[in-house]
């Protein structure tokens, strides 16, 4: 992979970023008020306007285990308020890949994947115990350019999340399941089960730190791939935009024969834009 790589360049970028940037100077209140977006970024369906860039890497890939993939996840996150009730969520995940020998003879491919499209209808206000919900549906749509980056399939499914956020401490888990309904019939059908459990803690300096798995279960082949990640994050202001900037590591404790393993990498950059 040589440094021409755009994925390479983009995590050296998102890497310089990680650096602090000069503190602006806040009153308490300004303090408070970044401190309570910082754990807003940590629920699927806050009512906050933000665009997540996650760039993971992952090796040991194929029979041979001499593959490898960089994968930056463009994750918009769009609210809209529908009465005085309740908003509609939308998360759209956009994967730009890049991937070589992923089996023999492959080769490097480089492009976009398929999207994955959810909509969460939510409350706005917690239960009286204090729990977030949302709940919708969820799409996938063949957008991959190329035939190793997608499914051709399009397919369809229910989503939900549940949450509860606390002294800093945010916990909850996030789930979904697609089954395909049309696309190329060649292709394997994609029935599959996402599971997302997560656990982070906000400092009132801002600072986040998180875990989770993003486990998925394929019912077709019976196979699942769990990765543990790890993540640092912290919310910080470059001028008047509002930047979270982050990176840690992950290690896949199951995945499919010729899927990722041992640990990988990821850089996080999520822009902020609060009402």
């Amino acid at each position: 992979m040589t440094p021409r790589n755009p994925l390479v360049i983009a995590s050296a970028v998102m890497l310089c970023a990680v650096v602090p940037a000069l503190p602006a100077s806040a009153d308490e209140a300004d303090e408070a008020y970044e401190t309570s977006l910082a754990m807003q970024l940590s629920n699927p369906v806050a009512a906050l306007i933000s665009v997540p860039l996650q760039l993971n890497y992952d090796q040991d890939i194929g029979p041979a285990d001499d593959g490898g993939r960089w994968l930056l996840n463009v994750q918009p996150v769009i609210p809209f308020s529908l009465n005085d009730d309740w908003n509609l969520i939308s998360r759209t995940i956009l994967p730009v890949v890049r991937q070589s020998d992923i089996f023999p003879d492959a080769g490097t491919q480089t492009g976009v994947g398929d999207v994955v499209q959810s909509i969460f209808f939510s409350p706005k206000a917690p239960t009286a115990s204090g729990w977030i919900w949302g709940a919708g549906p969820v799409l996938l749509l063949p957008t991959g350019s190329d035939d190793l980056l997608s499914t051709e399939k399009w397919g369809a499914g229910p989503t939900a999340v549940v949450l509860k956020q606390s002294n800093g401490w945010t916990r909850g888990v996030l789930a979904n399941h697609l089954w395909s309904f049309a696309g190329d019939d060649d292709r394997a059908d994609v029935n599959a089960t996402f599971l997302q459990p997560f656990l982070t803690y906000t400092t009132p300096t801002r600072w986040t730190f998180a875990v989770n798995t993003e486990s998925s279960y394929d019912w077709e082949n019976e196979q699942w791939s769990v990765p543990i990640n790890a993540n640092v994050s912290r919310l910080m202001r470059f001028g008047t935009q509002l930047v979270s900037l982050g990176g840690g590591v992950r290690y896949w404790l199951d995945s499919p024969e010729s899927g990722p393993e041992g640990f990988g990498l990821r850089f996080t950059m999520t822009l902020l834009f609060p009402r």
